[in-house]
């Protein structure tokens, strides 16, 4: 693996799973790994747990980590080409990319799209640029259409949370729930937990109301339902997450009923456990009866983005 950019980088998602997991019973069993050697986490966008745990595991591998907030603590980027740089932009992105390239062996970034352009969002045109000029490999902390970390962490907790129905012989059924939310957010999630799903042996399904599709590219063959209470009935885990509309690009639709997610609405569910990429709007997106209880599983799940990062620059050092 030289780039960390989709899920879809890594070859056997089933063997990282585990291996993954191996690491989180021994964090230290690669401590010198990473040893003389520097990551530089960009980030264009606020950040917790992706900050944190992806310090936490370069930091398990033996890794010095250097941290930049580029849009308050760097010169503004440039990232077209022919452009006169009269204006606010100081630094083009082609000499930053081999600046940082000599100081750091991985760079990791996170830049959100602005969901006004469809096609430049998709066009990813902070991450075309990093992958064109730096000359050492990249790391995807998400993108304006993908989080590939949190697809991985999702993967990882999926396996943990499924351990019955592995045991009863059958396919667990997952589902991906829009919820509400006040602002229009971004696909990135979603788009990777779908593609994430579609790698793993699961009963998939997703639901939405009508307006919110995800990308029919992403989406590909999955069932969805715009009917939330069908889709939830006998669901082993419920993924909820809130994403602005993909036709109508950005915005945020108004829709009939309620579609957060409540314990009532969980009494179809096969007792499901809940997940979440954090942060999450209380009593909006998800009712404290949920996150509250024993089905809440965002926490145990936030503790794997450490394996996950861990797992992926583990990865990269060993490709050299």
């Amino acid at each position: 693996m030289k780039n960390y950019l989709s899920i879809t980088d890594i070859p056997d998602l089933d063997i990282a799973i585990q291996e993954a997991l191996e690491m989180k019973e021994a964090p230290y069993a690669f401590a010198k790994a990473g040893t003389q050697k520097t990551i530089g986490l960009l980030f264009f966008n606020s950040s917790l747990r992706t900050r944190l745990s992806t310090e936490k595991a370069a930091k398990n591998l033996g890794m010095e980590v250097m941290t930049l907030n580029v849009n308050s603590d760097s010169w503004q980027l440039e990232f077209e080409d022919g452009t006169v740089m009269d204006a606010s932009k100081a630094e083009h992105i082609k000499e930053a990319a081999q600046v940082l390239s000599q100081y750091c062996n991985i760079l990791a970034v996170r830049a959100f799209p602005t969901l006004e352009n469809k096609a430049q969002d998709e066009a990813e045109v902070v991450f075309t640029a990093f992958t064109q000029y730096a000359t050492v490999p990249i790391v995807n902390l998400e993108s304006s259409t993908a989080h590939p970390l949190q697809g991985f962490t999702d993967a990882i907790t999926l396996f943990e949370l499924t351990e019955q129905c592995r045991k009863e012989g059958r396919k667990p059924k997952v589902v991906l729930t829009w919820a509400p939310h006040p602002r229009a957010l971004p696909h990135a999630v979603p788009n990777s937990f779908v593609k994430t799903m579609q790698r793993l042996d699961v009963d998939f399904t997703i639901t939405n109301p009508e307006g919110y599709d995800l990308n029919p590219e992403i989406a590909k063959d999955a069932s969805i339902i715009h009917n939330q209470e069908e889709a939830l009935k006998d669901a082993d885990v419920v993924y909820v997450k809130n994403w602005s509309s993909y036709v109508s690009y950005g915005t945020v639709i108004p829709q009939e009923g309620n579609w957060m997610v409540t314990a009532k609405k969980l009494e179809v569910t096969k007792q499901a456990k809940v997940m979440h990429c954090l942060p999450v709007r209380r009593n909006v997106v998800i009712a404290d009866n949920v996150l509250d209880s024993e089905a809440s599983a965002v926490i145990q799940q936030a503790g794997n983005r450490t394996w996950a990062a861990q797992w992926v620059l583990h990865k990269i050092l060993k490709n050299g």
